[in-house]
């Protein structure tokens, strides 16, 4: 059978007994990933900053997870470059990042340090093995250069960014891009043994997410403390997708990279599909109806920082190149968000149980 027409549950069985290396494993999307390889049976590493947040998803499941945590900064490159060489991955997952739109405005340093420097301590990093490895760079869907024409974007238009967090993203695919032309080119493959792409995902949304100034996890802390939401652009369009959608594609990326790297190396968008297009409205309304009841208001905002209007991403070279495509739609994505939330409540903050329900109807399909 094909890799590429290997279904979601072939493509994470596939990875058992590998090595995976995660920077950012103590993150959202990183505890996902990171519960994913311990249930496929792969042999993983973390290295990342202690979760932010006392009710972080990674505290809930770090005791029933059998990983290998370093907790250390992407900063920090000698560091960093011993636990990768020590550890001898055969595949690398980069998410370790400064996530946060708003806090880069108040921390540009930081989220440049982190978020361009950090990716080149990586890709450092994965230069100096001696050994075969597969890195999948994560940045974002907010790395392309947006006039708000309102048109999806493709792999191949321009890369920018208004405000520090999209830039500095912006630049963590310009130096990977550098790293792949300079030191790991597919046709000294023989030579390096090494194979790098990047994935742009869209709005990741989820049970376990507790940043500030992000969606669900704002709602559900309005909903939990019987408060109303403000909503700051109630009609802004986002690509909206459940953090197990693009870690599917994450993990099928990686394991086509690794089979040929001549084909797949380069940049891929995983999002929703293009009928698929919901607001923040939209979003809230399902969300609070999911919950059973709630509020939200939409006061006018003045001297906002600048947010795009309209992201979306053209999720062809996906769908048809690696044969990826979204499972659950952006409706379902937040009712079983919120499903989550609700969840940890009656099984008394279980949060392993409440993931292991996501994960086993997501891999049904």
């Amino acid at each position: 059978m094909l890799v590429e027409n290997f279904s979601n549950a072939e493509v994470l069985d596939s990875y058992s007994g590998k090595r995976v290396f995660i920077t950012g494993h103590t993150g959202f999307k990183g505890s996902w990933l990171s519960l994913l390889l311990n249930y496929a049976g792969a042999v993983t590493k973390g290295y990342a900053l202690a979760p932010l947040y006392d009710n972080s998803l990674y505290k809930y499941l770090e005791s029933n997870l059998d990983i290998e945590s370093q907790i250390d900064d992407i900063r920090n490159i000698e560091k960093l470059k011993k636990s990768i060489s020590d550890f001898k991955p055969d595949f690398v997952f980069h998410l370790a990042a400064q996530p946060l739109v708003r806090y880069s405005y108040q921390y540009p340093l930081e989220t440049f340090e982190v978020n361009v420097i950090g990716t080149a301590h990586v890709l450092e990093a994965i230069r100096s093995l001696q050994n075969k490895c597969t890195a999948v760079i994560i940045t974002t869907d907010k790395v392309y250069e947006n006039n708000e024409s309102g048109n999806a974007f493709k792999e191949s238009d321009p890369l920018g960014g208004h405000d520090p967090y999209s830039s500095s993203k912006a630049g963590a695919e310009i130096i990977t891009q550098s790293y792949q032309r300079s030191f790991f080119p597919v046709q000294m493959l023989h030579n390096h043994h090494k194979a790098v792409a990047t994935a742009r995902a869209g709005n990741v949304i989820g049970g376990g997410d507790r940043a500030t100034d992000r969606i669900i996890p704002d709602l559900v802390r309005a909903l939990e403390n019987n408060l109303t939401l403000e909503v700051r652009n109630p009609s802004s369009i986002r690509p909206w997708q459940h953090v197990l959608d693009p870690l599917a594609g994450y993990l099928k990326l990686g394991l086509l990279l690794n089979f040929d790297p001549l084909k797949y190396t380069g940049s891929y968008n995983f999002g929703p599909l293009e009928s698929d297009q919901c607001t923040v409205k939209e979003i809230v309304e399902i969300a609070i109806k999911q919950w059973g009841s709630g509020n939200y208001e939409t006061p006018e905002q003045f001297d906002q920082p600048h947010e795009a209007t309209n992201l979306k991403l053209d999720i062809t070279k996906s769908l048809t190149q690696l044969q990826w495509k979204p499972i659950w739609d952006a409706k379902t994505a937040v009712e079983k968000s919120i499903q989550w939330y609700k969840k940890i409540n009656e099984t008394s903050g279980n949060a392993m149980k409440c993931c292991m329900v996501n994960v086993e109807e997501f891999y049904k399909n």
